[in-house]
Order: C-alpha cells, then structure tokens, then sequence
C-alpha cells in the first residue's frame, strides 16, 4: 500500500444520488414510457394518448383523462419515494401498478420532465418542470382536466448512458411492445399511441375478448380458458397450435391485472404447449392470474415485471394443467385452425413412402381424362372419386382395412348423418372426397371449407395419445416377436438403450444385450405390431442419447424423455404416405381426429390439418385482395 493513499468513505451528493437510482428504473425510453402510463391508469384515466419521437430519446407524451393533481401534489410527486398509492406500509396488499414512488424524480433526474395537470374542481391547470434534477416551482396555465406529461432529450444530464441506447426503431420497439402489454391489462381505457407521425394502434373501450383479438392480432377463434384453484383464479384466451411465432412476443401475462414477464410462468407455458407445437416456435396466448395480494411479492425489481409467489408449485401445476385441458380437444374445434400460409420450417424425417398398390374399387369411381383404366393418370397422379351429394357426405362403405382400428368408435360416430345443426357441429372435418398424392385427403366441411388432412401425421398422433394413454393406465400390451429382431447401432448407443432397458419394457419393448453394438428386440407394443422394429430401436437410441445427463432412474428425466419415445413409436406405427386408402378409411380417420386430443398436431407439432375458406380460396384465384 506504500505510495498509495488509503481510500477514504464519502457521502455522495443528492444529485448522483437520483442519476443511480434512476439508473434502476429508468432503462430506457420504453421504462419511462410503462411508469408514466401506469400512473394514468392508477389515476383512473378511460383515455389516454401517447406520442413518441425517436423511439422514445428526444420526446414522449403522455395524456390522460384521470383525477389529475394540485399545486402541491405536483411537487411531492417529482421527490424521492412520495406516492398515494400505498394505504399502509406493510407491502402486502399492492393493488395499484406503482407504488414505488421513484419513477418521475428519476425521469426528472436524467431529462427534461414538464407536468401539467388540473383536478376536476379546480379553474386551472399547474405546470411544473424539472430539468436534470432542479425542480421549477408550480405556475397555472391552461389545461384539460387530467395529466399530460412531457419528457424530452431523455438522458440528456447522463450521456453515457444515452449513448448505449439504440437505434429509433429499436427503441420504438420496445415502446409499442410495452403499450400493448398496459393496453391488454386495461381493456376499459381508450389508448392510442402514435409513434413518430404514424399511429400505431388506437383500442377504443372494449370488452376483455375483443382487447385481446385486437392486442394478439389473431383473427382466427382463440380458445377461452377459465379456472380456479385454492383462490387461485386463471383466465385468458390461448391461441392454437398452429399460431405460433418464432419468438415469444405474442404472450402476454397479467397478475392481478399487472403486465409481467414471469420466468416460472413462462416455463409452465413451454411445458403445456411441448406436446403440440414443435420445437423452436413459440404460443400465442394472453393470461391472467388472480390471486389473494398476501401470496405474492411483487416488490422484487424496480421494474416491477418480476415477481415472488408464497407457493411457485400451486401456481405452475394450475398453468400446466389448465392450458393441457383447453388444448386437449379433438381436430377441429377449440379455435384450432391451421393456416394454409404456414412458416417456412426445417423438415422432419417422417418414415419412407409406402410402395403404390392398386387403389381398391367402388361403386361410383370416375376415372380422370387422360387416365389408365384402373384410374391413374399417365402423370403420376391418384384416381379421384365423386363429390358426395350432400345427404350422404359421411356415409360409411362398411368397415375393412385402416378403419378396422377404430372399432371402438360408437357406431353412429362411424355411420354418421347429416341432420339438425347440432349434428353438424359434431363433425368439423367434414367429408372425405378424394385422395391426392397418396398422401394428403381432401374433405369438404359442412360449413363448405375445404380441409386438406395430412394422412400419416394425423395417424400418428392418434397413435400417440392411445399409447400414452394405455401406458398411463398401466395396461399398454407388448406381443413377443416369433423371431427376435437384431438390431446393430452405432457404437455406444447399444450401452444407452440398454440403460433404459427397464423404461422401455414398461412401454412393450423388452430388449437385452446381444454383444458389441447390437441388441435383441424380444417383443413389440401390439399396437405396433407389423412395424419396423430395426428402424424404431435406431431412432429410440438417438432420442435417448440426445441429452447425455439424463439418468435412467431421475423420475424427472423419465417424466421428460417418456412423451418423447411414445412420439416415436407412435411415427413408427402410423399409416404411411404413400398408402392408398379407401373412402371408409378416410371417413374413420377424420372422426376419430374430431374425437382424440390434440390432433390438430402430430407429435412433432406440425399442424395435421389445413382449413381454406372461401376468402382464402377467393384470395389465391385474385378475386379479392
């Protein structure tokens, strides 16, 4: 320490005092912009406009239609940790989205902050300035009843930190992100935010339903949730598996009407939607949770965004299984509608194509001009059937074949017809009409859209979901092979299966070592039964390996890699493309969609459905724009 002065403790000035506490709050031009519309909305407003220039740097706006404030209100707001929003201080029953009282002396402390606000008894507004810190004493001028407030060259007293902000549209970004979110959790305000020249949005009052439609930007029907758990109480609506986005920005949170972005609420949406999104894209969804004041901290970040819940395990397991129960419902209904125009995504390695066979005959059967005999034009392409007459859209040709499978359909679900229009509504895939590709069906609703069916990924969770069901009710039967399938794999991947050897038995797959990198596959699921037994096990060995930390015996780790190896087998014991079905098998295909949960989507959360409608159709000939 020789040559060194010692340091020394010193009391830092007030004004460095409000630039580091501002630091907290303040962000960026998004921060300021979510505190002064929340303390709108605390002061009551049913309209508010909100204006910025730069993204937010040189000018944000803010107007209010609320109680507005006096002379001497005005002047407690811009000090320190001064708020009306706080009956007691115990910090436990916060109902107002501030409470902090940090937000404009740390806005003043680091821009050029002007508030003008008149109450409505009163014959005057009050103007009052802050600039870098210094207050302006209260002075009357003109103004509407409420609160506008100015904030400009935001950052200005702290250079460095502006000079880490980024560029206008980046910031407006964040902007039009965060008024959204307050827009969402006040759907009885009137909000229009204008972001430079353009307006961007402006929500009128509206219902909580039509605030959603309009904040999500899903015109398709969104699925309502609705339930409640030892006084905790979850609504919302959630889109279905095929809106999806390739980053979570189209999920929206609330507690106890504060916008939130909860890590242990986002990884309790990730969990319920795994099974029917594929991997990578991200739900669309707006959620509230409501739930007594006492259980929950939200006086854990400046930004209040973050929360602390007295019981994290009561809120994620109400999230998982409220969101699994809304979207385990059939092919279809719930809002689940497949978007033609789907995202460009990487392309999964489904099974080889099936060799053609000679498609079945039937009564009826029109061969296409320009076509063999036995229906199969020169070009490669499929027979095409008749269009059905309305009255007999769904009727059955007996049961043979694919539809053997659904044999414990209710008959009328097998043989339906078309009557009343509660009958209708039982049947949203409609009617099957043709086969093309071999591959893909072509049915017509009753509503008279066109529905095109991915045959092998419809099949295939169908497959899925009586597979785990019989696995979970313990009674998933395995057939013992006449001959035991040798199965040669990679080197170490024969040690990995074999870790697992006591999971997959539960699963109908009893298997030992055969030496070196092989094993022996001694019996099959009998749902599987007639499948490639060689491929499932050198598919199961890469799933298996794919997260090396996994231990066989982590009930966790079960619990996390068990969806996934009935995903496979189920893909391995699906209907292939390339196999040509009978009418009667179509027929039995879509019915048991419309009755099997989550078969809007394979097991690899591709959608298994496409629904056009007029407009769409309209759309792709140029009719409409």
């Amino acid at each position: 320490m020789s040559g060194r002065a010692l340091p020394r403790l010193r009391r830092l000035s007030d004004r460095v005092i409000d630039q580091i506490a501002a630091g907290e709050v303040v962000e960026r031009p998004a921060a300021a912009l979510k505190e002064l519309v929340e303390n709108a909305l605390d002061a009551g407003a049913t309209r508010i406009e909100v204006t910025l220039s730069a993204g937010g740097c040189d000018r944000i706006e803010v107007v209010d239609n609320g109680c507005g404030m006096s002379p001497d209100d005005l002047l407690m707001a811009v000090e320190r940790h001064c708020t009306s929003k706080l009956d007691d201080e115990t910090l436990t029953r916060i109902v107002t989205l501030g409470f902090r009282g940090e937000a404009l002396p740390s806005i003043g402390a680091t821009a050029r902050l002007t508030l003008i606000s008149r109450q409505a008894h009163s014959d005057t507004a009050w103007a009052l300035r802050v600039e870098g810190g210094a207050v302006t004493a209260p002075a009357p001028v003109s103004g509407a009843v409420g609160t506008r407030v100015l904030v400009e060259d935001l950052f200005f007293a702290t250079p460095a930190r502006r000079k880490f902000l980024k560029t206008a549209r980046v910031e407006g970004g964040h902007a039009e992100s965060v008024m959204r979110r307050l827009a969402l959790a006040a759907p009885h305000c009137a909000i229009r935010f204008t972001l430079e020249t353009r307006e961007v949005f402006a929500f009128p009052v509206q219902s909580v339903h039509e605030r959603v439609q309009a904040v999500l930007g899903e015109s398709d029907a969104l699925i309502p949730l609705d339930e409640e758990r030892n006084g905790l109480h979850l609504t919302g609506f959630l889109g279905g598996p095929a809106a999806t986005r390739a980053t979570g920005a189209g999920q929206f949170l609330l507690v106890n009407n504060r916008p939130v972005a909860d890590p242990l609420m986002k990884t309790a949406i990730r969990v319920a939607y795994r099974p029917v999104i594929e991997p990578g894209r991200h739900p669309v969804l707006a959620l509230h949770l409501r739930m007594p004041h006492e259980r929950v901290d939200v006086n854990v970040h400046p930004s209040k965004t973050e929360l602390r819940f007295a019981d994290e395990a009561e809120v994620r397991g109400l999230m998982i299984g409220a969101m699994q129960r809304a979207l385990g419902h059939g092919a279809g209904e719930g809002g689940v509608r497949a978007r033609f125009s789907a995202q460009s995504r990487p392309a999964i390695r489904y099974p080889a194509p099936e060799r053609r066979t000679p498609f079945p005959e039937f009564p009826g059967a029109v061969t296409a001009p320009g076509a063999a005999p036995d229906g199969t034009a020169a070009t490669g392409s499929v027979p095409v059937s008749p269009l059905p007459e309305r009255g007999d859209a769904f009727e059955a040709h007996g049961a043979s074949g694919f539809a053997e499978q659904f044999h414990g359909l209710a008959p009328e679900a097998r043989r339906p017809t078309p009557v009343d229009e509660a009958e209708r509504l039982r049947y949203p895939l409609g009617a099957p009409v043709a086969q093309v590709l071999d591959t893909y069906i072509i049915a017509v609703g009753q509503d008279g859209d066109l529905v095109l069916v991915d045959q092998h990924a419809a099949h295939e969770r169908l497959m899925h979901e009586k597979l785990l069901a019989q696995h979970g009710e313990g009674r998933l039967k395995a057939q013992r092979l006449l001959l035991p399938e040798v199965v040669d794999l990679p080197p170490g991947q024969a040690g990995r299966l074999l870790e697992w050897a006591e999971t997959l038995e539960t699963l109908g797959l009893e298997i030992e070592s055969f030496g070196g990198g092989s094993v022996l596959l001694r019996t099959m699921p009998v749902l599987l039964q007639g499948g490639d037994g060689t491929a499932l096990m050198r598919d199961l060995s890469e799933e298996l390996g794919a997260d090396p930390d996994l231990e066989p015996g982590d009930s966790s780790a079960i619990e996390r890699r068990i969806d996934a190896v009935i995903a496979r087998m189920a893909c391995h014991g699906s209907i292939r493309a390339g196999r040509r079905l009978k009418p009667e098998e179509m027929s039995a295909l879509l019915r048991q969609m419309e009755q099997t949960p989550r078969a809007g989507t394979c097991s690899h959360g591709r959608p298994t459905w496409l629904r056009l409608g007029r407009a769409e159709i309209e759309r792709l000939f140029g009719r409409i724009r």
